[in-house]
């Protein structure tokens, strides 16, 4: 809460990001701190992980008999009305029927975001601040590296801050438990 109350928050609220028309380019807009935030249309590579992963983390749920949560892909969700912040990650595991356009946080058992050069770092610390603030249980950063290969940190919520389990490079197979359900892989198969 802290880091917020350093922060001006913007002028624009939650009902304003939803009820923005989605961008005719595939960029998308989030709401951070009251401010709009565009990020561009995402790229090829970028959509083969989290269509990969998407792949992994659902067939973890389907052998565990987890059919009350499902994976979906880049959704709107309602990260905190007070803080005006509404986000899309790229992959979030729900524990509710993924019906509508926007999901509340309270809902998001896992997020993930991939990251790309286009990030920048004060962009990802408040992305990681408010899924924690909002109490998502599991967060993972995506890591798209020079050569093309993807890295993978899993994060458990823990008092209210993400702690780290483990990071994960290709060319290494890990069992990744900060998840609703362990998935083990390797991170090579999330590149093209």
């Amino acid at each position: 809460m802290s880091a917020a109350l350093a922060h001006p928050i913007g002028p624009n609220t939650i009902e304003d990001w939803l009820a923005m028309d989605p961008p005719a380019d595939g960029s998308r807009i989030e709401l951070i701190w009251g401010y709009f935030h565009v990020s561009p249309a995402p790229m090829g590579q970028h959509q083969v992980a989290v269509f990969q992963l998407s792949m992994l983390l659902n067939d973890a749920l389907r052998r565990a008999g987890r059919t009350g949560l499902h994976v979906v892909p880049g959704v709107a969700v309602e990260i905190s009305t007070p803080l005006r912040t509404g986000l899309i990650p790229d992959v979030v595991v729900l524990d509710t029927r993924p019906v509508g356009a926007s999901f509340r946080a309270k809902n998001v058992l896992m997020a993930v975001e991939v990251w790309s050069g286009g990030n920048v770092r004060s962009e990802r610390e408040s992305k990681i601040a408010a899924y924690a603030a909002a109490g998502v249980t599991y967060f993972w950063a995506l890591s798209q590296e020079e050569l093309g290969g993807v890295s993978v940190t899993a994060y458990r919520l823990e008092n209210g801050q993400y702690v780290e389990e483990l990071t994960a490079r290709p060319g290494e197979t890990a069992t990744i438990k900060a998840a609703p359900e362990p998935v083990t892989f390797d991170p090579a198969v999330l590149s093209p």
